[in-house]
């Protein structure tokens, strides 16, 4: 009876480093020549803010106040499949731990949006956003990444910080991202 009380004492202490271990598919494939990685520092956000913005217009103001308060922006695009299974096994996993706002199904393609909350019904902590099957809606007819013609299987992207989602749908609405107008209504 001991021995099967310390063993489960022991798989509940591991059970958080389990966790923290699936949030590195970033860290997994951040060096890796078959992929596109792009990790984008919160000094850059600030950088990229400040360029040639009129503080005194309040919608300039509304873009600085949200680029400032993210922390984090990650995405990694892979043209593999055994990459993209990875991601994707990753994806289903870790969205355990977030809520669903919308999926998207076209022509093969997947885009599928997912958050965790933040400190009110205006705010999240985190935005990831996971897109499959692109190759399919491209019909062969792939991207150029550094100067490279590639097909993009998938993508995802994890966003964090403070992020107002009312801003957010502004941007991607101004972007012509899918979903700007569903990330307003769901708040």
């Amino acid at each position: 009876m001991n021995k099967r009380l310390i063993v489960f004492v022991m798989a509940i202490m591991l059970l958080p480093l389990t966790a923290l271990a699936q949030k590195d598919i970033f860290d997994k494939y951040s060096e890796s020549s078959e992929v596109t990685y792009v990790n984008i520092q919160p000094k850059m956000f600030q950088m990229i803010a400040k360029a040639g913005i009129d503080v005194s217009d309040p919608e300039a103001k509304a873009y600085m106040d949200m680029v400032n308060s993210i922390t984090s922006f990650k995405t990694i695009v892979s043209d593999k499949s055994s990459i993209s299974a990875d991601i994707s096994k990753w994806v289903k996993s870790y969205s355990r731990s977030l809520e669903e706002l919308m999926e998207v199904k076209d022509g093969g393609t997947e885009v599928k949006f997912y958050v965790k909350e933040g400190k009110d019904a205006d705010h999240i902590k985190e935005l990831l956003i996971f897109v499959s099957g692109i190759d399919k809606a491209m019909k062969g007819n792939g991207v150029e990444i550094n100067g490279e013609q590639r097909n993009v299987e998938t993508v995802v992207v994890s966003l964090t910080g403070n992020i107002n989602l009312n801003e957010i749908s502004k941007l991607t609405d101004k972007m012509n991202i899918p979903g700007g107008k569903q990330l307003e209504k769901k708040k």
